[in-house]
């Protein structure tokens, strides 16, 4: 028998209610609970690493089943309690920064403080307190951080179901919110998972740019923009750079044009209101930054750690991607020689912006964004 610090014994069904409250007091939108058995997500979670889908993430495949086995991460974990966050901010601007080719899209989840010390310090405070009221309690709190299979998690909790596009989604929240994990080593009951609210809708696969949702419910990470713009650290491979477009770092169409996103919910959370230089940014003034202007802007925030080489590679490619502009020559021009990788990525942009000059090429993916616009502007009128 389990007791509390009052040494009384302790009711499990009343802790796990506690801890939902004690959650959104915290500032979580939603607390679930679920056991640590993910082996029904081994399979394909191998078969994902067989067919490389991973790119460079080498540190998917190295550490490879424990992602599936919490328990491994925190001995003697029985519980995981699954928690979200809502990230978007007021006045996300989707709309008008995307078909403006001559500003920079920024994911909308990086536009403030890095997530991971926020949502790890509140979930440290969690199990703080659930320790402090049972007396004795072996926790870990886990943010994007750790081998770990955090939406199948999420998904056996209750917080929602996984999309076609791999993310979790919400009823009443879409999808923009962060995920965390809190690894105890009490017997919680345990929430149900929820119905999928999918069905046949495929527009997720339909809008992606790369085409890197190959089939319902798994990405090649090789061809998302994500990972092309954040992850991959070498050149981004030419075929994919005409369909970037502007964004910069990370891509959210599969989001936008989710049906479920008419729902998504504001944050409330200050450290993720957007930072004025990365909110609907000029182009040509984020290819003129110096290493130390970038580190100024950006710290504190997810997108440090991209560094200010890769930052300038992808403004690069959407300088090439935007109107014919002799300044945007010039400023390409401006940069060449301070390293091969950005040397390539200016030849290319310089290639794109020359032949645009001589009107021999079109904007190749304006159809799908003109669409997706349209989506926006009718179904996320306050962001767009």
């Amino acid at each position: 028998m389990l007791w509390s610090i009052m040494s009384k014994p302790l009711d499990l069904n009343q802790l796990a209610q506690n801890i939902k409250q004690w959650g959104l007091e915290l500032g979580f939108q939603q607390v679930g609970i679920t056991d640590t058995d993910l082996r029904a997500s081994e399979p394909a979670l191998q078969a994902w690493l067989d067919k490389q889908y991973h790119g460079e993430m080498a540190w998917m495949a190295r550490h490879g089943m424990m992602r599936a086995r919490p328990h491994e991460l925190l001995p003697g974990t029985l519980r995981v309690i699954s928690v979200r966050m809502n990230y978007l901010p007021a006045n996300a601007a989707f709309a008008s920064t995307l078909k403006d080719p001559t500003l920079g899209y920024v994911s909308r989840y990086a536009l403030g403080r890095d997530y991971h010390k926020l949502l790890r310090s509140r979930l440290k405070k969690l199990g703080e307190q659930i320790q402090q009221y049972c007396g004795s309690l072996n926790f870990r709190p886990f943010v994007d951080s750790a081998p770990i299979l955090e939406r199948p998690l999420a998904e056996k909790a209750g917080l929602g179901w996984t999309g076609k596009h791999s993310l979790i989604l919400n009823r009443e929240a879409g999808s923009f919110f962060f995920l965390g994990e809190l690894l105890i080593d009490l017997p919680l009951p345990v929430d149900q998972p929820v119905e999928e609210g999918c069905g046949k809708c495929v527009a997720c696969m339909t809008i992606c740019p790369t085409g890197a949702i190959v089939e319902p419910y798994t990405v090649d990470a090789r061809r998302c923009i994500s990972y092309l713009t954040i992850e991959l650290e070498g050149a981004i491979p030419e075929a994919f750079r005409p369909l970037i477009g502007n964004r910069i770092y990370g891509c959210d169409d599969c989001q936008l044009i989710c049906p479920w996103n008419r729902y998504s919910q504001l944050t409330d959370e200050a450290d993720f209101s957007p930072r004025k230089a990365l909110h609907n940014p000029d182009l040509l003034e984020l290819f003129s930054w110096s290493e130390a202007q970038f580190l100024k802007v950006t710290e504190g925030s997810a997108i440090r750690r991209i560094g200010h080489l890769r930052w300038l590679r992808n403004v690069a490619v959407a300088l090439g991607n935007a109107p014919w502009s002799n300044a945007i020559i010039t400023a390409l021009e401006s940069r060449k020689g301070e390293h091969p990788l950005l040397d390539e990525h200016i030849e290319w942009a310089i290639a794109q912006q020359i032949e645009k000059r001589n009107a021999c090429i079109i904007e190749v993916q304006l159809p799908k964004k003109q669409r997706l616009v349209r989506v926006i502007e009718k179904g996320l009128v306050r962001d767009a």
